[in-house]
């Protein structure tokens, strides 16, 4: 159970850390609707991974842990630009 906890945390840290460097490397004044789009796609791959998880071998390495972070972090920037390319960045809080 709280391995599962753990993949889950690490996949919504490694979306958040994503979304936030692609704020700092922007320049552009924090806007919270972006970061509360991020957020969520955040959250939708730190459930997919942990549900993911629950399913596999049954035991959480470090190596897991490390893909669940990455996991996250490629979730949110292929949401974003996938957002971005239908030309709506803002879709989850329209």
């Amino acid at each position: 159970m709280m391995d599962r906890f753990y993949v889950a945390l690490l996949a919504l840290a490694g979306g958040l850390a994503a979304t936030l460097l692609g704020w700092l490397e922007s320049g552009e004044p924090f806007d919270p609707r972006k970061f509360g789009g991020s957020a969520i796609r955040a959250l939708i791959a730190a459930a997919v991974f942990a549900a993911g998880y629950q399913l596999s071998h049954g035991w959480i390495t470090v190596l897991d842990l490390f893909y669940a972070f990455l996991g996250g972090a490629g979730v949110d920037v292929l949401g974003n630009r996938i957002a971005k390319k239908l030309g709506k960045s803002k879709w989850f809080l329209s």
